[in-house]
Order: C-alpha cells, then structure tokens, then sequence
C-alpha cells in the first residue's frame, strides 16, 4: 500500500486570509452599491486627473461676466468672480476626496493599531490608553477643530493631522471592541503559548479577522471626515484661497444664491453625491447586508 501524504493543515491567520480574499473575489455589491462605487471612483478620478484636465485659463478672475449662466464650454455658468465654475468644482474635488481620504485612512490606521496593542498587552495600558481615547472623544469635534486652527493656522497638512486626531478615538473603539473578541480564541491563545511576538499576535491572528469591518468603519469615517472639512470650510477656517474646496465653494457664492444658485447648488450636490455614494457601498458589503437581514 502507497503511504498518503498528509497536508499540514493552514494556521488559523492564513485560513482567516484566504477566507477575506475569497470573499473579495466574490463581492457582489448589487445595483445600489456598484453605482454607489462607480461614483466613488469618479470623484477620486477627477481629484487625480482634474490639475490636467482643467486649463490655467478656467481659473482666471473676469473671464466670464460675473454668475454667468450655464453656456456652452462653461456647463455651470461662473462664480462670483467670473470663474468657471465647472472648473473650481472639479478642481475643489482634490481636497475635499484627498485629504479626506488620506485623514480617514490615517485615522483607521492609528486607531486599529493602537486597539490591536491594547488588547494583546492587556493590563495597566490597555486601561491607560482606553481611558485616553475616552477622554478624547469625549471633545466635541468642532471644537477640537476650531482650537486647533485658530492657534496653528489654517493649511492642508493641518487640516489632515487635526481630523486624523479628531477620529482615531472612534476608530480605537470599534477596532478593540472587535479585537477583544478574537484574542479570547483558542488559536489566539494557543500563538501566546507557543511564545510568539506581540507584533505577530496583532498582524497575523487578529487584524485578518476584523478587517472586514474595520474596512466598513473606514467608509463611515471617510463620510464624517468630507462633513467636518466641508463645515470648516463654511466657516472659513478650511482650505484657505485661491485654492478651494466644495465647503469653501458654497460659502463664497452662498450671499448671491438667488442669483447665481448654480454656483452654490453645484458643490452642495457635490459633496451630496460623494456621501451618498459612500453610504451606499458601505451598505451594500455582504456582511453588513447580512447582519441587516437576521436583526
């Protein structure tokens, strides 16, 4: 008789792996969530691709009579300085998706990181650091905001770090309450015995499988990072001219919206279609629709 061979069975991280790469491969968002995603990519592809796009013309003050109709060539008439409107919003796409995106990630990235720390260490400083995040979040975010501009100044890389800070607490608490529950499984305290690192327990045994909803909480902290940006920009205390984003797009315009209403309405459904989109595909992930059906 042959002697069989016998296949060493996969660790339990690269089962939870290969488990969410199958469930990628197989992501079926429907018809809301795709169109929400095709939304999505175009707003992040006309961030990119907007600087090429858009001529150095498009931008110059009294090119158009000032909240000049749609025409032909200008498809949302001009602003309040005779500026191509059409323009300023495609250009205004590159911080408000950008920089939202780019505080979004680092707040997801910083607040998981520190839950998966807390929870394998465990003890005094998964206390200590819970009781600090508490304590931040407890801050309300425009608050936190306004301080942190009025004593910095106003400026990009201010705007990404400040929002950055201002949703690493929340991020901490759902990434820790989710980590919580997998570092009490077996195979997790199985890798403890066996002597494995902390960076190991945290990368390889829990972070694979929570990424999921953490991914989903990513989403939602995106959608609260373009409200907080377009609400600072409202009050002018966000991106800082000549460059604009949409909030600072609606401000400018806002005290001629009866007569130039296109030019307020346009970021407005902007920034609506940009959320909207996000939410969609955000509720159209297969886990999410599936804990929606059991409750």
């Amino acid at each position: 008789m042959s002697a069989r061979t016998m296949k060493a069975p996969d660790s339990p991280s690269t089962a939870a792996s290969a488990r969410l790469f199958r469930h990628l491969g197989a992501l079926r968002l429907g018809v809301s969530g795709t169109l929400g995603l095709l939304v999505v990519l175009g707003w992040l592809l006309v961030a990119l691709a907007a600087p090429w796009w858009v001529s150095d013309g498009a931008q110059e003050i009294g090119a158009l009579p000032v909240f000049a109709p749609p025409q032909a060539g200008h498809w949302l008439g001009a602003d309040y300085l005779g500026r191509d409107m059409l323009a300023r919003v495609l250009l205004g796409a590159r911080y408000t998706v950008v920089v939202a995106l780019v505080a979004a990630m680092l707040a997801s990235a910083i607040g998981t990181s520190f839950a998966l720390l807390a929870v394998v260490g465990g003890g005094w400083f998964d206390a200590a650091l819970s009781r600090g995040m508490d304590t931040l979040i407890s801050i309300p975010s425009k608050l936190f905001a306004l301080i942190m501009v009025a004593a910095f100044g106003s400026s990009v890389s201010l705007l990404v770090i400040t929002a950055a800070v201002i949703y690493v607490p929340g991020s901490y608490r759902i990434a820790r309450a989710l980590a919580v529950n997998v570092a009490a499984l077996d195979y997790v305290l199985i890798a403890r015995t066996r002597g494995e690192s902390r960076a190991y327990l945290m990368f390889r045994e829990v972070l694979p499988n929570i990424i999921a909803p953490v991914m989903v909480d990513l989403g939602l902290r995106f959608v609260y990072v373009v409200l907080l940006l377009a609400s600072l920009s409202f009050l002018g205390l966000g991106v800082q001219p000549p460059a604009a984003d949409w909030g600072t797009l609606v401000r400018e315009n806002l005290g001629a919206l009866w007569e130039g209403g296109l030019a307020v309405v346009a970021p407005a459904l902007a920034i609506a279609s940009l959320t909207m989109a996000v939410n969609l595909v955000v509720d159209a992930l297969p886990g999410r629709a599936t804990r929606r059906r059991k409750s």
